[in-house]
């Protein structure tokens, strides 16, 4: 599968995010940090459709701009306008017509990253707190920066034969 390059330092970034969040569940705001390229003004359209729940997890503040945070303690992060991965041997999957980089080495925290759309959204999930259904219902939201690339298949680039 052709994807992006998705470093352990980032890994590493997102897991500090969900922990910061965590420990921030009693404040007005969850803290999070925003991506290099949360200017970007795809994160202002991505944002401001970002839907009020992801399953039972409710939409929170943030303090950051292109960010989104989900449940109380928040358990699904989002953060627009990260590193643009490079090519990568991680697992690449299609959800609800979006393509996304899964790095699951945290396991059971996820972090998605979406392959083939500038800006790049990262969207980080406990799934022992949250539903599989987060992505999904991102969709909406995600789907506003066209796609420029998309994941691959090895059998999509082999010789027929």
């Amino acid at each position: 599968m052709l994807s992006r390059t998705l470093t352990r330092p980032l890994a590493a970034i997102g897991t500090a995010l969900l922990i910061t969040a965590t420990l921030a569940g009693c404040a007005a705001a969850v803290a999070l940090e925003p991506a290099a390229d949360a200017t970007n003004p795809g994160c202002a359209e991505i944002v401001v459709r970002l839907p009020e729940a992801l399953g039972e997890q409710k939409l929170r503040e943030t303090n950051a701009q292109g960010t989104g945070a989900w449940g109380d303690p928040a358990t699904i992060l989002l953060r627009c306008g990260v590193e643009v991965p490079g090519p990568t041997t991680q697992q690449c999957v299609a959800v609800g017509g979006i393509d996304w980089i899964v790095d699951d080495s945290n396991k059971p925290i996820f972090r998605f990253v979406t392959y083939g759309r500038t800006p790049a959204t990262e969207v980080i999930v406990d799934y022992d707190k949250a539903s599989a259904s987060a992505l999904i219902d991102l969709e909406g939201a995600i789907s506003v920066i066209p796609a420029e690339n998309a994941c691959v298949d090895v059998t999509d680039v082999l010789p027929a034969g």
